[in-house]
């Protein structure tokens, strides 16, 4: 199980996907004031539903300070504090209506109507980011551990529903993946037609110089990726990879088709496999400065999307682990988007075009 407590990216993660964050609302219970379109909790709300002191939550505050403000904590004076202070009041009036005097003395308490009293000159307030932050950071609460547990239950049950029970090919969900896809087949088409004219026929050199790529941007060869995604050997690897990955490998069989061919032209004849090597080292080696920054962008991509999407760690590419944005959350879980069968049949008559060229 991931250890929230320790991992600011672990955190993150969590914390910028916006459709868990919303069932996770449902689900906890933990009801808000809505006051600015975000639900709000005081500081003594926090502490009773940790059952925790409030100077345990002042002390979080100290240690975290950017990372709480960050998913939302902030300081509410003068005119901000006194328009949440009727929201407040209206709140308990809507509560009133509705339930006994002992049950509205028991939410007043909990908001802690006197932290938010006229005298108070501002005060401290939590949207539920921030409330799921705590939970996240407090480490001498049985219930910030329960929440934590559950957090990590929904957030994968969340994926699961969207995906139907398995995340392998949630790369295909966002808007770009077809086309990039479609990109590198034909590309794919070039760099096998290369090989098979200038390099020696043998049964073992498409496999191994695309290893060679593999191993080029992302450090594993197609065995490792298989083992780390657990694809059987009759499933297509690069139907698993996104869109920027699919790019830059297209980038690397157009760039080496063509170095292969000049190759093959100044020398009059095929190679041997062990001179295509040799070649693709070198044309490794001419093209790094150039393939850098893109092949730190698909590692880092890879790593984090995958750890956050898949739950699936690569070894090997440990250290490019990052933050998963809220928008990269959007793009392949959001309402936008959809199923690589739902969009080629919404891009069916453009097919139909293009396969009448």
């Amino acid at each position: 199980m991931k250890d929230l407590t320790n991992s600011q990216t672990e955190r993150k993660n969590i914390l910028n996907n916006n459709i868990a964050l919303q069932e996770l609302y449902e689900q906890l219970g933990f009801r808000a004031l809505k006051f600015e379109a975000k639900y709000r909790y005081t500081k003594q709300q926090i502490s009773r539903f940790f059952e925790v002191d409030t100077r345990t939550i002042e002390r979080l505050l100290e240690n975290h300070a950017a990372e709480l403000a960050e998913n939302g904590y902030e300081l509410f004076s003068g005119k901000r504090l006194r328009e949440f202070r009727n929201a407040v009041l209206t709140y308990l009036k809507e509560y009133r209506r509705n339930v006994s005097d002992v049950d509205v003395g028991d939410i007043s308490e909990m908001i802690g109507i006197d932290d938010i009293s006229s005298k108070t000159p501002y005060i401290g307030i939590f949207t539920f980011r921030a409330f799921l932050n705590i939970g996240m950071l407090l480490t001498g609460s049985e219930r910030a551990r329960e929440l934590r547990s559950a957090i990590l239950d929904i957030v994968i049950d969340v994926l699961n529903k969207k995906m139907g029970g398995s995340t392998k090919y949630i790369n295909q969900r966002e808007e770009e993946f077809l086309p990039s896809a479609i990109r590198e087949f034909n590309y794919r088409q070039e760099f096998t037609d290369a090989l098979n004219k200038y390099i020696e026929p043998n049964n073992f050199k498409y496999a191994q110089l695309t290893d060679k790529i593999y191993l080029s941007i992302f450090k594993e060869n197609a065995r490792e990726y298989r083992q780390i995604l657990n694809l059987n050997s009759k499933e297509n690897v690069r139907l698993t990879m996104y869109s920027e990955v699919l790019d830059l490998i297209s980038s690397y069989e157009n760039g080496f088709a063509a170095y292969l061919k000049k190759k093959f032209e100044s020398i009059g004849r095929k190679l041997e496999l062990i001179e295509a090597h040799e070649l693709f080292n070198e044309f490794e080696n001419l093209t790094i400065e150039i393939y850098e920054p893109l092949r730190e962008k698909a590692r880092s991509l890879m790593a984090s999307r995958d750890m956050a999407l898949r739950d699936a760690l690569h070894e090997k590419l440990k250290s490019y682990i990052g933050i998963v944005s809220s928008e990269d959350f959007e793009k392949f879980i959001g309402e936008h988007s959809i199923s690589l069968e739902e969009r080629i049949e919404e891009n069916k008559e453009v097919f139909k075009r293009l396969k009448g060229r």
